[in-house]
């Protein structure tokens, strides 16, 4: 099943020619990668006290059909897998019917030091 973010294009989210610069996307499947674990209900503040954050490790992203300004998209998100210490989802932007961008992300959970270590047990739980 899929998180469902919306989003809408605004005037700087685009670049000269009027269409979303390539790099907002980005920041766009964050967002709703933000907001999916929120609502998982996994507090990120309280894991990172606990010395654990999420970091992207690979994003291979194929960028489909132009956005503009004032559409009106929606991120898709969804887990592909799940191992002890990486998490590798689907992340899709839609304009209505239309797919525009598609990404897989994987992601590593890394402690203070920034070293690899393992998704806290109750995340694993709940993405299975």
């Amino acid at each position: 099943m899929a998180h469902v973010f919306p989003v809408r294009v605004y005037y700087e989210d685009t670049d000269m020619g009027g269409i979303v610069y390539h790099a907002n996307y980005l920041k766009f499947i964050e967002r709703a990668r933000s907001d999916w674990v929120a609502t998982l209900g996994v507090d990120q503040r309280a894991m990172k006290d606990e010395g654990a954050v999420f970091a992207v490790r690979r994003v291979e992203c194929d960028y489909l059909m132009a956005a503009r300004f004032d559409d009106r998209l929606e991120v898709r998100t969804r887990t592909l897998s799940v191992t002890g210490a990486r998490l590798v989802m689907e992340q899709e932007v839609w304009r209505a019917k239309d797919l525009i961008f598609s990404a897989q992300v994987t992601l590593v959970c890394i402690n203070d030091a920034g070293q690899p270590s393992r998704l806290p047990a109750n995340i694993r739980r709940l993405l299975h």
